[in-house]
């Protein structure tokens, strides 16, 4: 059962607060059974557009929908008790103007009782960051890479290998810091970079894909545990491989099917007397 107001729920400021302290733990959610799982254990819980290309099989996050969104923050919202929920924006949600991203924000919070919007850009997307978060609404950064704008950066690929790269990204990184933002996430970056930015910033800095110093670190939830395996960026560490191990369930399911194994006699109702 959500929580929506309880006290125990971790806030943007609570989560704002652990810069520099014990690595803030992040994962994806897009379900309630899911964020049911992972609730106990993390700090943060991000219902990511990633959904788009874990649960549809799209091949990028860009024909994710504003509606999508909002459907999986509210089936993530019923399972969770703890963690701070913060839903994406999806590309073309915010970036026309202040007034549309801030409309668009104002509904994913009223829709499902999230805590947090999180959008990406840096110092071309601060002051919109800055315009809602003056107006009430909890806004989580993301630099770096940043996979909305993979058709213009080449495809997802690492960065801050160039001057010209490191030197946006610094800029970025500064820019969010100052916005208002209550946290960053830091994707695909070079590790020596993404150590400096996180320590010269004042908000945490959640990396993926960036560094052991960052203030914490999200991964999808379904590349850990082994079940989208479409691909599998350098940066995941898989931790079970449970895609295999339902494969292996459904044949021996299959099996007794074809076999009439299945149902068996306790599996199976009688008549009353």
């Amino acid at each position: 059962m959500s929580a929506i107001g309880s006290q125990k729920r971790l806030t943007p400021t609570r989560i704002s607060a652990m810069k520099g302290g014990k690595p803030i733990v992040c994962l994806t959610a897009y379900t309630t059974p899911m964020a049911r799982l992972l609730d106990e254990h993390c700090d943060l819980l991000l219902v990511g557009d990633s959904l788009g290309m874990v649960l549809y099989g799209m091949e990028t996050t860009l024909g994710v929908t504003l509606d999508m969104m909002i459907a999986h923050g509210k089936a993530v919202m019923r399972g969770v008790n703890k963690a701070c929920v913060v839903v994406d924006m999806p590309f073309g949600s915010y970036q026309e103007s202040k007034e549309v991203a801030f409309r668009n924000a104002v509904r994913i919070l009223q829709e499902t009782g999230c805590d947090a919007v999180k959008l990406e850009g840096g110092e071309e997307m601060a002051e919109t960051i800055a315009f809602l978060t003056k107006r009430g609404i909890p806004v989580m950064g993301h630099i770096g890479l940043m996979p909305q704008q993979v058709q213009t950066a080449g495809g997802y690929r690492s960065v801050g290998h160039s001057e010209h790269e490191t030197s946006k990204i610094r800029r970025d990184a500064h820019a969010i810091g100052g916005s208002g933002a209550f946290a960053v996430v830091v994707e695909g970056t070079v590790e020596p970079l993404a150590r400096e930015v996180s320590s010269a910033i004042h908000i945490p800095t959640i990396g993926i894909g960036a560094s052991s110093a960052c203030d914490g670190q999200v991964l999808v939830s379904d590349d850990i545990l082994g079940l989208f395996n479409d691909f599998t960026p350098r940066f995941v560490k898989r931790y079970d491989e449970l895609g295999k191990r339902i494969a292996a369930a459904v044949s021996a399911y299959a099996d007794e099917v074809r076999s009439r194994k299945f149902p068996a006699a306790e599996h199976t109702f009688k008549r009353r007397s």
